[in-house]
């Protein structure tokens, strides 16, 4: 039985949607909203409450996310992976 990791699974689909950051794989992968809620099964909603200090959801452990513009904000692929195979991890304790 193969098994991989979400951050294995993750890279591998972002590479071979992206081939040409493959190349250029000191560049860190980007994520938006959609992809995020996509890999952690997450609602857009449930994101932005848990980035938000104020609110109820906030998770402190939940990656940071990155303004690129006034209205454009993605976060860090590894991140969300890192942040995914912690919450494995902490499953089996």
């Amino acid at each position: 039985m193969l098994s991989f990791t979400y951050k294995e699974i993750i890279m591998e689909t972002l590479n071979t949607a992206h081939p040409v950051i493959e190349q250029c794989n000191h560049i860190p992968q980007l994520l938006n909203i959609k992809d995020v809620g996509s890999y952690t099964g997450l609602s857009r909603s449930t994101i932005y409450e848990m980035v938000n200090e104020k609110s109820d959801r906030y998770d402190p452990t939940f990656p940071k996310k990155v303004q690129l513009t006034q209205v454009r904000v993605v976060w860090v692929a590894s991140e969300i992976a890192e942040w995914i195979n912690n919450k494995i991890a902490k499953r089996s304790t």
